[in-house]
């Protein structure tokens, strides 16, 4: 698996407050209104590329050649065919209670498991059906569920392109010699054998049952619809400066106190402001982590280990050695 940087990622309430209180005036006398402001950042986030969205991770279960993306997917960044290794699942730390039953599902009240009623040990009775215990108005049914451990990394899919129809036939893969490599490269309809597709909502693979380790890059929001942002000085400038722009962009679209030169020249002012930040801000996400510093430097240091001659015992007076 890569490695990679993890943002903090924190409400942008902040940045919009801010840039309503440096344009009072604007904002109170309704010439211009917050409307477009989450527009407004989703433009900023895909400017500066998937860098600024949340990298989460989901286990799919493939079943028919396909499994259901998580709902704030927005683009993978690793797929992962996982292996199988015999273990046994563990059940989950927490608990869903609902009122509708299934077959994973316990009744708490009236009693009983599996569908099987529980007898009542208070009533001592060889037929108790389980009954006589008290109700509820509304029964309540504990759900746990199962999570399996026993799965490891195989290899990563690559992406292609997958053509495959609703219920399709797989005939080909009983005739495995005539499709498989070295013989033809590729299988029918896809890239390779070892390739996913995105597609509907859907995740798309050349084996019918499985288990994929996604990494994706993901859309989070916070408790009133707002999409996060990165927790960094320069991205946040860059935003803040960008929406600056836009309203004034608004503003000389319509009918203001202001004169036309006057806000062509604010408009002006706040474009030059918004493409400053946007190098600021990229210059900083393509900045190394000390953790890419350090794996960069043990690189350039084993580059040339491999023609260094087999009786070789020192290097520039010291002896030789692997430096990692």
């Amino acid at each position: 698996m890569s490695y990679y940087y993890k943002y903090n990622f924190v409400s942008p309430e902040p940045l919009y407050a801010t840039v309503k209180e440096e344009l009072k005036s604007y904002f109170d006398t309704g010439a211009v209104d917050d409307l477009l402001f989450p527009t407004y950042l989703d433009k900023c986030l895909k400017k500066l590329g998937r860098t600024t969205y949340v990298i989460s991770e989901q286990v799919l279960f493939i079943e028919d050649f396909e499994a259901r993306l998580p709902d704030n997917f927005h683009a993978v960044r690793e797929a992962w065919m996982c292996a199988s290794i015999p273990g046994n699942p563990y059940p989950a730390a927490s608990s869903f209670y609902s009122q509708a039953a299934n077959a994973t599902t316990i009744q708490i009240s009236p009693l009983t498991i599996g569908g099987t009623p529980c007898n009542n040990p208070e009533c001592q009775h060889p037929s108790c059906d389980g009954t006589c215990m008290p109700t509820l108005v509304q029964a309540v049914y504990k759900t746990n569920n199962e999570i399996a451990r026993s799965y490891r990394h195989s290899y990563l899919l690559k992406p292609g392109n997958i053509s495959t129809r609703k219920q399709c036939d797989v005939n080909y893969r009983s005739d495995w010699n005539n499709f498989a490599p070295p013989v033809r490269e590729f299988t029918p309809g896809s890239a390779s054998y070892d390739s996913f597709d995105i597609r509907d909502n859907k995740f798309v693979t050349n084996f019918r049952n499985g288990v994929v380790h996604l990494l994706f890059y993901a859309t989070e929001y916070d408790d009133i619809g707002n999409q996060l942002v990165p927790d960094n000085y320069r991205i946040a400038e860059f935003v803040e400066a960008f929406i600056k722009f836009k309203v004034f962009e608004i503003l000389t679209n319509q009918t203001n106190d202001e004169t036309f030169n006057q806000l062509q020249q604010k408009l002006a002012y706040y474009k030059q402001e918004y493409n400053e930040k946007y190098i600021e801000a990229e210059i900083e996400i393509k900045k190394q982590t000390p953790w890419e510093k350090q794996r960069r430097i043990k690189k350039d240091l084993n580059r040339f280990n491999m023609y260094e001659l087999p009786n070789r015992t020192n290097r520039y007076g010291s002896r030789r050695r692997r430096n990692n």
